[in-house]
């Protein structure tokens, strides 16, 4: 036993001086490299082919378009609904009509929302009043129809460019994905003179047709999240709009009665 003892400390016998210096010198150098292994983005988008540069430079301004109107479109809807519940409030306090149209009818002023349903339908049902033996139905139709054009125009302010979200959302992921499929064409077309293919022949391109496809994600689902979140909101100030208008017709209705 004492043999096979001695032989097995042999083999576990510490390294030299001069063999650990060297190892530790192979680890110092590899960390480094292994840090500068990373992905870099610059250098896959440069060393693209130029399809895959193309379908990249159309998604970057899709982002960057949607990105512009998803910062305007919050603002406009926002201020949207600030209008709407400052109108309400004043409606509804006891206001006569007649001041609440007054205000709304000044010159220069921009008025929008339900304000501006509410001056289209009252200044319709007061140019239909004004003519003699006209039935109270009319009138109130009258008004009713002013109201409904009006909202029209109001929620088709409202819903300019979520179309550009909903297309951006939808088509990006497809534009990305025929940017990867071209890349990985041109890699594969590579190898055809490469006797022996490995892995390291085939990544480079391979991660230069990818970034395509995490582009066309990048693009695409922002513009999706926002437009479902501004078109749930476009619907809620349609129903708001709705259901104002219902509500002033009623006013309106007692109103003709009124004066017959």
């Amino acid at each position: 036993m004492t043999p096979l003892l001695a032989a097995l400390q042999a083999a576990v016998e510490p390294l030299p001086e001069d063999a650990r210096a060297e190892a530790a010198r192979a680890v110092a150098t590899a960390a480094p490299a292994a840090a500068h292994n990373g992905i870099d983005m610059l250098a896959l988008v440069l060393h693209a082919s130029i399809p895959v540069q193309l379908v990249l430079v159309l998604l970057l301004f899709a982002s960057v378009a949607s990105w512009v109107i998803i910062f305007r479109k919050k603002r406009v809807l926002d201020r949207a609904e600030r209008e709407a519940d400052r109108f309400e409030e004043r409606f509804w306090s006891g206001s006569e009509l007649s001041k609440l149209y007054a205000g709304a009818s000044e010159r220069n002023r921009d008025i929008g929302g339900l304000e501006a349903i509410f001056e289209g339908g009252f200044r319709e049902f007061n140019r239909i009043r004004q003519r003699r033996g006209v039935d109270s139905r009319i009138q109130l139709e009258g008004a009713q129809r002013a109201m409904r054009a009006t909202a029209s125009r109001e929620l088709d302010g409202l819903e300019h460019n979520l179309e550009f979200l909903a297309n951006v959302g939808s088509i990006s992921p497809y534009v990305g994905l025929f940017g990867t499929v071209w890349g990985i064409m041109i890699s594969f077309q590579g190898l055809a003179n490469v006797k022996e293919a490995t892995i390291a022949t085939v990544a480079p391109g391979i991660s230069e047709a990818l970034i395509a496809t995490a582009m066309g994600l990048f693009a695409a689902i922002p513009a999706v999240w926002a437009y479902n979140r501004f078109a749930t909101k476009v619907e809620r100030m349609s129903v708001r709009y709705d259901a104002f208008s219902e509500e002033f017709s009623s006013i309106l209705q007692r109103q003709a009665h009124l004066d017959e």
